[in-house]
């Protein structure tokens, strides 16, 4: 198995923790999400085990390269992060395991040994917020040019970085304001990573 998180002490606890357990072996282990990727392809691990927030690339987008190169590795979610939005991207990514840091270790092993053999486990609460919360209402572009907002970015930035006029990006960011029923893109931003869709 690999394990994956930008956290060293939380990775290290759970290398410790999942190294008692008899019938798991942990081959690699990494920091960020180009540093995953790298550790699967030279180790080919049955599951990896993928922290959602790692920089360089979120573990939805680790799964997602893991699924198109390494079709035999299952990936699960590991996260204190969990919002229905990323669970509705991982599971799109082909994530088979989708639980929150919150679980024992021998819940995690358990879990651990089920993707290992093809069932599926997602949280239930988490399940039950997803669907509760629903889809996105913003399209591809409101919810590109939101992320850029949300950074703080002006609209002049946004539009030489994404090459449109400075209108169309006002425009945009206007419909995803209304869509979310903010009272401005900041706040817009704010609501829409709550609920996981940025």
């Amino acid at each position: 198995m690999l394990l994956a998180d930008d956290e060293h002490l939380i990775r290290g606890a759970l290398t410790a923790l999942l190294a008692l357990e008899e019938d798991l072996t942990i081959v690699a282990e990494a920091a960020s999400g180009p540093e995953a990727v790298a550790m699967a392809r030279a180790h080919a691990p049955d599951v990896a085990v993928l922290d959602l927030q790692m920089p360089g690339a979120d573990g939805v987008q680790v799964a997602t390269q893991l699924r198109d190169e390494l079709p035999a590795c299952r990936t699960m979610i590991v996260t204190s992060h969990a919002r229905p939005g990323h669970l509705k991207r991982a599971l799109a990514a082909g994530v088979r395991g989708f639980v929150p840091k919150t679980a024992s270790a021998q819940q995690l092993a358990e879990i651990i040994r089920a993707v290992h053999g093809g069932t599926r486990y997602v949280d239930p609460e988490l399940a039950a917020d997803a669907i509760s919360t629903g889809d996105s209402p913003l399209t591809a572009r409101e919810t590109e040019l939101l992320a850029l907002a949300a950074g703080g970015a002006p609209v002049a930035d946004i539009a030489e970085r994404v090459s449109l006029t400075p209108g169309t990006v006002r425009n945009y960011l206007s419909a995803a304001t209304a869509k979310l029923g903010a009272e401005n893109r900041h706040a817009a931003a704010r609501k829409a990573r709550e609920r996981g869709w940025l």
